[in-house]
């Protein structure tokens, strides 16, 4: 249960000035909640992993999962009914795109920044998470940003692992002591079945090839063109390999391993997965409506265990999010999900449902404490280029998001953590929850290369207005209209100077509604384009007083001076302005847009609950949102917590 706040700042210093003692009785009166969004659960402690890219599972039910990055805890996590049991190792210790394990030890592969890297395996002590021993496996040993071994498995005191560019499985025993290769292009994930044979798949190539104790081939299943092996599990109790299909099918296959040529006997999961249009809408994920499957597996009472990522983000998936764990029964039914649907992201209040629902660069979501996973809006099949999955800029991804309504059509924008590229989407019904890319800023439509480096907004018309990298320009590109499947387009831009007094600018935000634009001010002469100074300047009038004039006419009113250091972040919505911090506090302080007056400090009204992170790390990470019931929602980066703060506050 959300617990109302009533938050009085500055009660500890009504020994100091005016400004201090008139802060504090203009605040007093503000009742806000504060909640969560895209964790399973709110605290640093309690709280899951970003980014789980490989999974295996004890015959206990314990799982260990590997991440590329997990900020606050290491790079294994543990898990166990449900809940968080801990983690191994540092939060940059692992690659994250295998792991395996037996009765004692768990073995992963490492990042290069661990040495020897991104072609070693790390063995570690289950009992007590101490790493004893490195096994080189690929003389691709200073690879980073792509995974040297894709597929770890242990049958009795042997261990395999997939040297990817190596074009091999190498077997080792549990010890570290090399025994033999098997020669195989491309190899991914791995199992080892009952009588010892090695099942490796080759991802790209639609095929799983299946080798004797000795290395020698036996069998290949090959799949439909576009299926995709990205798992692989034998399940002992019933004689059959499970293979993750993170193509089109988007599901669980089950082949048959008697002697003889393996047979599909069945699937488990929607055929189609979170795309399929007959049980669900499109992008609709769910129970069975499977993203892309990275790990299989079960324990000894049976129960199955089911890992994915959400599409979204390139390489690095492990610093945006995207562990998805569901866990069945024996019968095939959901017993619970542990959820972590991004790192360093933010989720905008959707108008058409008046914030009921959020719209992250990649996801939907719904609901209180934790809400529910609605939807992953990228279509990797029917939209390959999409720049989320297609990254051509410096971002770690583009999970941050903005959106509008204009006449009931929604425009994602999706963006990174530091900006100078924005992504436009459009939906409409034929594609459901998918967005549909519609060209980024710099690019198309809007005809210009420059980055966007010193401001940006898309107002509620659907107007976009960015400060473009050197110009001291603010430029206002006007949205012309939808086409008849929701695409919107935006006319060429029209020019208005940056006031002196705040250049260069750092931040914009405008206000269609009430015809307002604010400006925070850059550092001038820094090498820190992404920095704000402090000074934020209000102007009412914006559009009308700059009619038909090539230069500016209006005047600031009010003038905010920031009085805590590092601002980092702003929003605005109604009367109200919004501002997050980095490097200091995770207090969001509000301010009046008519007086500039400082109105509250938003903190943390749920603290047993939930924790809201150190600060906002991120220029736009923050949104907010009016709605018809006079409430405010704001909602906040908590890169701490993979997870999303949402602030319900009514003045």
């Amino acid at each position: 249960m959300l617990k109302k706040h009533i938050h009085r700042a500055c009660i500890g210093a009504l020994f100091t000035t005016f400004a201090s003692l008139t802060s504090l009785t203009s605040v007093a009166h503000a009742q806000y909640t504060t909640d969560w969004l895209a964790n399973t659960y709110g605290t640093i402690a309690s709280h899951v992993g970003n980014d789980a890219r490989s999974m295996w599972v004890a015959p206990e039910g314990t799982i260990y999962t590997a991440s590329f990055w997990d900020e606050n805890e290491g790079g294994v996590a543990i898990y166990q009914n449900g809940k968080s049991a801990g983690s191994i190792g540092t939060h940059a210790e692992f690659q994250g795109g295998a792991i395996t394990g037996n009765a004692t030890s768990i073995f992963a592969a490492l990042q290069y920044s661990t040495r020897p890297g991104s072609g070693a395996v790390g063995r570690y002590d289950r009992a007590t998470g101490a790493r004893d021993l490195v096994i080189p496996v690929s003389s691709w040993n200073k690879l980073s940003k792509a995974d040297a071994i894709t597929g770890l498995a242990t049958a009795g005191t042997l261990l395999y692992a997939s040297d990817y560019f190596g074009n091999r499985v190498r077997v080792f025993t549990t010890g570290g002591v090399w025994q033999r290769d098997i020669a195989i292009a491309s190899p991914g994930a791995l199992a080892i079945d009952g009588a010892g044979n090695v099942w490796v798949a080759q991802k790209h190539a639609s095929t799983i090839v299946e080798f004797d104790p000795a290395g020698t081939p036996i069998n290949t299943i090959r799949m439909a063109a576009g299926a995709r092996p990205s798992a692989l599990y034998y399940d002992a109790s019933s004689g059959q390999l499970l293979v993750g299909d993170e193509g089109p099918d988007m599901n669980i296959k089950r082949y048959a391993t008697l002697p003889g040529m393996p047979l599909l006997v069945g699937t488990f999961g929607v055929t189609g997965g979170y795309l399929d249009t007959t049980t669900g809408i499109r992008g609709q994920v769910g129970d069975k409506r499977f993203t892309r499957v990275v790990g299989i597996g079960k324990d000894a009472a049976g129960n199955l265990y089911v890992l994915n990522n959400p599409w979204g983000g390139g390489w690095d998936l492990g610093r945006n999010g995207a562990t998805d764990l569901h866990a069945y029964n024996g019968a095939g039914m959901l017993m619970w999900t542990l959820q972590a649907l991004n790192f360093e992201a933010v989720a905008a209040p959707d108008p058409n449902t008046d914030a009921a629902t959020f719209y992250s660069g990649m996801n939907i979501y719904s609901g209180t404490e934790g809400g529910t996973f609605v939807a992953n809006t990228v279509d990797p099949f029917t939209y390959p280029s999409d720049p989320r999955i297609a990254m051509n800029d410096y971002q770690r991804g583009q999970h941050f998001g903005e959106l509008v309504s204009v006449g009931g059509n929604r425009i994602l924008v999706a963006s990174g953590q530091n900006p100078g590229n924005f992504n436009f989407y459009h939906f409409n019904a034929a594609n459901g929850y998918v967005a549909i890319p519609d060209g980024s800023l710099p690019g198309r439509p809007f005809g210009t290369s420059l980055q966007v480096q010193n401001g940006f907004c898309i107002d509620d018309n659907g107007d976009v207005w960015a400060g473009l990298a050197g110009s001291n320009q603010i430029y206002h590109y006007p949205m012309t209209g939808f086409d008849a499947t929701g695409k919107p387009s935006w006319g060429a831009p029209a020019t208005t100077p940056v006031p002196a007094s705040v250049q260069p600018s750092a931040r914009i935000v405008y206000l269609s509604g009430s015809d307002t634009m604010i400006v925070a001010q850059g550092i001038a002469g820094s090498w820190d384009w992404t920095a704000m100074n402090g000074r934020i300047e209000v102007y009412h009038g914006w559009q009308a007083s700059n009619s038909g004039n090539s230069g500016n006419a209006s005047q600031p009113n009010p003038v905010i001076t920031l009085s805590s250091p590092n601002p980092k972040s702003i929003a605005a919505a109604g009367h109200y302005l919004f501002v997050g911090y980095v490097h200091t506090v995770p207090n969001v302080d509000v301010f009046d847009l008519n007086t500039g007056s400082l109105v509250t400090t938003l903190i943390n009204s749920n603290p047993g609950a939930m924790d809201v992170g150190n600060d906002v790390d991120s220029m736009y990470g923050l949104r907010a949102y009016l709605r018809s019931n006079g409430q405010y929602v704001i909602t906040k980066d908590n890169y701490n917590g993979s997870s999303v703060v949402v602030y319900r506050w009514t003045p």
